[in-house]
C-alpha cells in the first residue's frame, strides 16, 4: 500500500493505492496547518492506519521544468515527512495534475463551487497512479527519494523528473 500526497497551501489531497499497487483512489483532504503539526500528524496517522510501504508526494514544476514556490513548498513538505515517517518519501512530477484532476470531476458533472473538497483527493490519485504506472512499466520507483538526512533539496538544484506522459524531454 501506498500514499499519494498532493501539496496545496490550503488543502492536502491524500489517496491510497490497493495492496499490489495497481490502482490508486482518493482517501480525504486535510487541512494545512502552517505550523506543520496537525497536516503532519494527520498524515502520519493514515501512513500507519493503511500501514504504507511509501509515501509519494507530488513536485509541481512549473510546464518549463523550473521551480516555482510551490515547488519549494512540497519539496519542504516532503522533507518535514521523510523525517517524520519510518517508510520512504518519493518526489514525483506532478504538472498539471490540479488541472487534470479539475477536468475529471468537470466530466463527471461536479460543479466547481462543490469541486473544493475534492479536487486535491483527486490530484493526489493522479500523482499516486502515475507514479504507480511509470513504476510498473520502467521497472523502476518513479521520482526521486527524499533523504532526510542529506542536505534539504530545497537548497539543491530540482530533482530530475521525468516529463508528463506524453510530453518529450527537451
Amino acid at each position: 500500500m501506498r500514499v499519494g500526497v498532493d501539496v496545496g497551501k490550503a488543502r492536502i489531497g491524500l489517496a491510497r493505492s490497493d495492496p499490489h499497487g495497481m490502482l490508486a483512489t482518493p482517501v480525504e483532504t486535510v487541512s494545512r496547518d502552517l505550523s506543520g503539526t496537525l497536516d503532519v500528524a494527520r498524515i502520519v496517522a493514515v501512513v500507519a492506519e493503511l500501514d504504507a510501504i511509501e509515501v509519494v508526494v507530488g513536485l509541481p514544476l512549473a510546464l518549463s521544468g523550473n521551480r516555482t514556490a510551490s515547488t519549494n513548498d512540497a519539496v519542504g513538505f516532503a522533507e518535514v515527512l521523510a523525517r517524520t515517517l519510518a517508510v520512504p518519501v518519493r518526489l514525483v512530477d506532478e504538472r498539471l495534475s490540479t488541472v487534470a484532476a479539475q477536468s475529471v470531476l468537470r466530466a463527471a458533472g461536479r460543479k466547481a463551487k462543490t469541486q473544493k473538497t475534492v479536487v486535491d483527493q483527486v490530484a493526489a490519485v493522479i500523482i499516486l497512479q502515475h507514479a504507480l504506472d511509470s513504476e510498473r512499466t520502467q521497472g523502476a520507483p518513479a521520482g526521486v527519494a527524499v533523504d532526510p538526512g542529506t542536505e534539504p533539496l530545497s537548497a539543491a538544484a530540482p530533482p530530475a523528473a521525468a516529463p508528463p506522459e506524453g510530453h518529450p524531454r527537451r
